[in-house]
């Protein structure tokens, strides 16, 4: 489980009605593996941690970082941080309490 702040609730909440209305028709599919390093980063950007402060925690470089955040995002067909994170927690992937 995860704690998040108030302004990325804000903006989780934004970007969960503007995804939520482009995908309604969109057929379900189940979603793409992650491997575990993955979805520890993508629990992380949950959390509101930026690349440096991930790297610290994980104790690997930015870069390190910024590649698994970029293969998440091809893996998921997304383009933001914020909306890999609403759709971990849509597709249960995530909780964030």
């Amino acid at each position: 489980q995860s704690r998040i702040s108030p302004s990325m609730a804000s903006k989780l909440l934004t970007e969960f009605a503007a995804i939520s209305k482009a995908t309604e028709e969109r057929p379900q599919m189940p979603a793409p593996r992650l491997t575990e390093r993955e979805m520890e980063v993508l629990k992380l950007v949950a959390q509101g941690l930026n690349n440096r402060d991930i790297a610290k925690k994980l104790y690997i470089s930015e870069n390190t970082v910024k590649n698994h955040i970029r293969n998440i995002l091809e893996k998921l067909h997304l383009h933001s941080r914020m909306e890999a994170v609403v759709y971990a927690v849509r597709e249960k992937m995530i909780e964030i309490t």
